[in-house]
């Protein structure tokens, strides 16, 4: 097995696409081509948890929390950048998944939303998925438009789905008026002149532009043919921080709250609101997520689980009848590295998978 082969189940499992964009996702040291047999599941690529991969033997280690974050401009063996001068010098691979597991199906949120057994869960909130295509507009005179259409299809333009050729055409009226030192191709220069075209209206992938539009200008009969080019949203695919649902039977906050701890294994929570309460509608998300509470109050939830909190966050939330529970920040996430490594297993049978013992969130209560 090769390190490649980790990375292609990472993004089966949780798509780099659908990480936020400022986050840094993705194998961040390694060789794809370097030999793998055994993997470490971390929150956090401590020093603690570094001397743990090399006394397992660990080829590459899956951090969750990206350990290079912003752009390096050194990677020095002490300082800052020494876990990962030292991961490159051992040739020991590092994954990151952080937000794309975060919102990935049965990811970071999802088995948080699990841990508190919530039903119909959907996304807090839905994040816009990049472009990926333009809409090509343009328009050519009738005796020229099959030349022009079949170049651009041929070019890489006009295919939806399994369909390809796929085109909108419409008549109307172009005009013109060719300047000193024009040569039209329909008409003079020096008049005012006009000219029956076909609209034609077709699709493009992004990285299809440059020969689309070159093939547009090669097959086109005028000498410097108008085009429209427009961005077209990317239609929502259904993913997005966090989880709202429905808390099953009658339970109170404290209830929840209890059996909460128990899935995440934690002894403690903070808690600002009411907890004697009933809890009807819950949301989730882990990490730092007061960003979110606005869409938590929105949702008309009762009980908002997350890792941490801003203390005026907090106070806005118990003003809105909204019970916050806060786990700490990698408390609310390491629990879904054991679904992880039993998923990465089903698809790399022959990978072997060691949870972290040394990893732990930096807060602890007395």
């Amino acid at each position: 097995m090769i390190l490649k082969q980790l990375a292609d189940a990472m993004e089966t499992l949780a798509p780099t696409k659908h990480a936020e964009s400022w986050d840094n996702v993705g194998l961040l040291v390694g060789d794809p081509q370097q030999k793998l047999s055994k993997v470490l599941l971390t929150i956090d690529y401590t020093h603690a948890v570094a001397i743990e991969a090399k006394d397992n033997n660990c080829d590459a280690v899956i951090a969750y929390h990206p350990p290079i974050f912003e752009a390096l401009k050194r990677v020095a063996s002490s300082g800052p950048t020494d876990l990962v001068f030292d991961a490159i010098r051992r040739g020991v691979g590092i994954y990151s998944p952080h937000t794309a597991l975060d919102v990935a199906p049965g990811g970071t949120n999802d088995m948080l939303a699990d841990a508190l057994m919530l039903t119909g869960t959907r996304p807090l909130k839905v994040i816009p998925t990049n472009a990926r295509e333009y809409k090509l507009v343009t328009f050519v005179p009738r005796d020229a438009l099959e030349r022009v259409s079949q170049a651009l299809f041929k070019s890489g333009a006009g295919r939806i789905g399994k369909y390809s050729h796929c085109s909108f055409r419409s008549d109307g009226t172009g005009t013109f008026f060719g300047e000193e030192g024009t040569n039209p191709a329909v008409g003079e220069s020096g008049r005012l002149e006009t000219a029956d075209e076909v609209r034609i209206e077709t699709i493009l992938p992004i990285e299809k532009l440059e020969p689309v539009l070159s093939a547009l200008k090669q097959s086109h009969p005028y000498e410097t043919p108008a085009f429209d080019l427009l961005t077209l949203a990317a239609v929502p695919e259904g993913v997005g921080m966090g989880r709202v649902g429905k808390i099953p039977g009658d339970a109170t906050v404290e209830m929840l709250i209890n059996h909460l701890k128990r899935e995440l294994e934690i002894s403690h929570v903070l808690i600002a609101g009411d907890t004697g309460k009933l809890a009807k509608r819950a949301a989730v998300c882990a990490g730092a997520c007061g960003n979110l509470l606005d869409h938590a109050i929105a949702a008309k939830v009762d009980l908002y689980v997350t890792g941490e909190m801003r203390h005026h966050d907090a106070l806005k939330a118990v003003h809105a009848g909204v019970t916050v529970v806060c786990t700490l920040h990698s408390n609310s996430e390491r629990a879904v590295l054991k679904r992880l490594a039993e998923n990465l297993r089903k698809l790399l049978p022959g990978l072997q998978t060691h949870l972290s013992q040394q990893d732990r969130d930096p807060f602890s209560i007395l």
